[in-house]
């Protein structure tokens, strides 16, 4: 008796017999002549960079060197006649006035010196008046009138010798200061040429240092300056000196400015810190982490044009701290790129993205996650 094959087996039978037609026929729904067209690229994304406006802002640099203070005028007084210590008319440490007579030599024979000399002098002119009457009559020679008119002049010039000396036992101090430090006693025998003292100007002090070569020419007599002393109070001044010509061995060169000392502080000797005012420039200001150098090794920045793309400009440092950059050379306004700079180039077509829209985007991210 004939048994009807189980339905699994049917199923199977059916699915081989539509699998042998689909593979004999094919799809002829699908055939093309043509080959299918490819699928379009997508369009390459432009780089995305954060930008900020910048406006430039005007800045007065700084140059900042080391140096020492001294007194606007110091001398060392020293003696131009020899004689013994008679007075002592003002002691060490006391202000003087121009003109103040600050020592008095023993003048011993000198006076009497010059009164031979003065009663020399005029008997050396009543003589050579005499010979001019005579001469006139012809009752003396011409030789004879020169010797007389030689003398006249040799006892003025010894006379003058003699009042000068006697004026410089009464040395004289030769501008306002401070008898800074006096080195003689009463009685003390005084060589020609010895220091017997030390007059100090201290209502204005001098400041003193040394430039790099580098940082030397924007200096100029007349700049603003300030001297900063370690005690953290500050004198200002200006400018006074700028040398022409660098040291050789350091090649750096010697400046000087100038300040008002009215309190008459005891500065003089004592380094300070030397900060010069150089002409007003415009700055922008912003991340030193921005800046970039290019194979010559000039600093550049990069921002964003009008197209919105890339331009590198090369730029001027004029100051510099850990937390801000000021450079100069760039328009007056830019948009500066703030992030995204190191993966784009000079003439790059990038999406900008203002630095707020960015910062609230990615706030944004934030809080949905």
């Amino acid at each position: 008796m004939f048994r009807r094959p189980p339905i699994s087996v049917l199923l199977a039978a059916l699915v081989l017999l539509a699998l042998l037609l689909w593979l004999a026929v094919g799809d002829l729904q699908r055939f093309r002549q043509d080959a299918p067209p490819a699928d379009a690229p997508e369009e390459e994304s432009l780089p995305r960079v954060e930008y900020r406006v910048s406006e430039a802002t005007p800045y007065m640099p700084r140059q900042i060197v080391q140096g020492q203070l001294e007194a606007f005028r110091e001398v060392e007084l020293r003696s131009r006649h020899a004689g013994r210590v008679a007075e002592l008319p003002v002691a060490q440490g006391t202000a003087v006035e121009a003109g103040t007579t600050l020592l008095a030599l023993s003048r011993d024979a000198l006076e009497a010196q010059l009164e031979r000399a003065e009663a020399q002098l005029e008997l050396a002119r009543a003589e050579l008046a005499g010979a001019d009457d005579l001469r006139q009559r012809n009752l003396i020679s011409r030789p004879e009138l020169l010797r007389l008119q030689s003398s006249v002049s040799v006892a003025a010039a010894e006379l003058a010798e003699l009042r000068q000396a006697f004026d410089e036992t009464r040395p004289t101090a030769p501008f306002d200061g401070v008898l800074d430090r006096l080195d003689v006693e009463l009685g003390e025998l005084l060589q020609v040429g010895e220091t017997f003292a030390r007059l100090v100007d201290d209502r204005r002090l001098k400041a003193s240092a040394w430039v790099a070569q580098r940082d030397i020419q924007d200096l100029r007599p007349g700049l603003p300056a300030e001297v900063r002393l370690l005690d953290g109070s500050r004198l200002s001044g200006e400018l006074t000196h700028v040398a022409s010509s660098a040291d050789e061995a350091t090649r750096s060169f010697y400046v000087e400015a100038e300040f008002d000392n009215p309190e008459r502080r005891r500065l003089s000797g004592a380094s300070a810190t030397l900060a010069i005012s150089l002409p007003e420039r415009a700055v922008h200001r912003f991340s030193p982490a921005l800046l970039e150098l290019d194979a010559e090794g000039r600093l550049r920045v990069k921002h964003l044009d009008d197209d919105d793309r890339v331009v590198s400009t090369p730029v001027e440092l004029v100051a510099a701290d850990a937390s801000e950059a000021r450079v100069a050379g760039l328009p007056g306004t830019i948009r500066l790129i703030t992030l995204g700079s190191g993966f784009v180039a000079p003439g790059d077509a990038v999406v900008a993205v203002p630095a707020t829209d960015a910062t609230e985007e990615s706030a944004a991210e934030r809080e949905s996650l």
